[in-house]
């Protein structure tokens, strides 16, 4: 079994269950044109498009601590694919998520400047919104297809980052992939959360996914999450 049907298989098995306990709800649009909050989620490996399991679970968790501040959501739109193996074809599908939630995030801060901004993800979502983040674009990034770094007067608008199992520097580089950086404007207001026995994000050089991985919406992250990205609003 490859390690891209494992990862899909442990998110289907944990999620599946989570479903089965507390529902998963269609991300709701944007309460009104400029939210007080909004949550920027890319998903993770396989997941349908939206923002997927655990950010759904995020995305209520912040709305069930922000009080009475409204809260959007946006999901970010990119393939999330496995194809881990073919480099080309991977590296293309984080590009389209880095370029579609920068462009989003720009937009929100140029025509909502009172919004507050969460940027989130998980998994391979993680991999997305972390290099969001980044002001430099990796070497090994071809310039003529990388999205350029966002200005640096953006961050003013961003209050939180919070990624869930962010893959490794160890497992990228299984797949050739750079390690992420998170840019000095957002190291700061950044968690990243990794659960004990997920060796997609521990540094486990070898080995497969284990079901630690897709467990982050009944294990306490996202409530640990959203308290993280509420006090910083």
């Amino acid at each position: 079994m490859t390690a891209r049907r494992m990862v899909r298989g442990v998110m289907v098995a944990a999620l599946g269950i989570w479903a089965t306990l507390v529902g998963v709800a269609v991300p709701s649009a944007v309460a009104q044109p400029c939210p007080d909050v909004e949550v920027v989620f890319a998903r993770g490996t396989g997941e349908a498009p939206g923002v997927g399991g655990i950010g759904q679970a995020f995305v209520e968790a912040v709305r069930a601590q922000a009080g009475g501040r409204t809260v959007g959501v946006y999901a970010v739109n990119y393939p999330a694919g496995s194809n881990f193996e073919q480099r080309e074809i991977f590296a293309s599908t984080v590009i389209d998520g880095v370029r579609d939630a920068a462009n989003h995030v720009q937009a929100i801060a140029a025509n909502c400047p009172d919004t507050r901004l969460i940027l989130g993800g998980y998994s391979q979502g993680a991999v997305v919104s972390g290099f969001v983040t980044s002001d430099v674009v990796p070497s090994s990034v071809p310039a003529e297809v990388a999205p350029e770094p966002m200005p640096a007067e953006v961050a003013d608008h961003v209050a939180a980052v919070v990624l869930f199992g962010t893959p490794s520097g160890e497992f990228l580089q299984r797949y050739d992939a750079p390690a992420i950086t998170i840019g000095p404007l957002y190291a700061d207001k950044t968690l990243q959360l990794c659960a004990p026995g997920d060796t997609i994000c521990s540094g486990v050089a070898d080995g497969g996914p284990t079901l630690a991985h897709a467990l982050y919406p009944i294990d306490g992250s996202v409530n640990e999450g959203a308290a993280f990205a509420v006090g910083r609003l």
